[in-house]
């Protein structure tokens, strides 16, 4: 449990908070709503759909941010089943002549255990730069 840890460093570059380490979407079949669906991380240069989110392991994600500033773009909606919506796991906000991306989606799982979406929307988040 680190979260008040990172939240007393402030280490991203407008206010935001993880609050409950227990921010968390532990089933990892539980659905994904698209926020911005046209925004060009889910779209550059990898098309991001419902189906790159099929064959995760293990969970979704862990340290959702459950506040942050409206100059973030949340990008992703989920919930674990009977749990409210969340929204903190894939945020960005442009920040000088670059991008901030937080997520806490949980890659560390995805990548090793090979799964094609997760690889998709990570090369995305690497590409940012050139997504405008």
């Amino acid at each position: 449990n680190r979260n008040s840890v990172w939240d007393n460093l402030q280490p991203a570059p407008f206010p935001a908070k993880i609050t409950n380490a227990a921010l968390r979407i532990t089933d990892e079949n539980s659905p994904v709503r698209f926020l911005k669906p046209d925004d060009p991380l889910l779209n550059t240069p990898n098309k991001i759909s419902q189906s790159d989110f099929q064959g995760w392991v293990q969970e979704r994600g862990l340290y959702y941010w459950s506040q942050f500033d409206p100059k973030y773009t949340p990008l992703l909606a989920m919930n674990d089943p009977g749990e409210n919506e969340v929204n903190g796991a894939l945020v960005y906000a442009r920040y000088g002549k670059g991008i901030y991306i937080y997520t806490g989606l949980a890659f560390f799982r995805q990548l090793p255990e090979g799964v094609p979406g997760a690889y998709r929307l990570f090369v995305n988040l690497l590409s940012a730069s050139r997504a405008r």
